[in-house]
């Protein structure tokens, strides 16, 4: 078996992360993350450290962002059902 063989993922999981499920579950670990970011510009705020807080601030500007993506992805992925309507 080649290096490129051993890499591939298993064709049952291959989908999984543009179904809803997978899309669901990463928006939860967004949600994890955000727990992450409040703890860091609280620590950052009580120290008055300029530089950590600004470096939390841009952590949630990305989580922000790519949580706003994986939502548009979620209801793109429902346009695309026929049952929907």
């Amino acid at each position: 078996m080649s290096k490129i063989e051993k890499g591939k993922a298993p064709s049952s999981i291959k989908g999984w992360k543009h179904s809803k499920p997978g899309l669901w579950l990463s928006i939860g670990t967004s949600a994890f993350g955000a727990i992450s970011v409040y703890k860091d510009v609280k620590k950052a705020r009580t120290e008055n450290d300029t530089l950590k807080l600004v470096n939390a601030l841009v952590g949630a500007a990305a989580l922000i962002t790519g949580t706003a993506l994986l939502v548009r992805e979620l209801r793109c992925l429902g346009d695309d059902d026929v049952l929907l309507g």
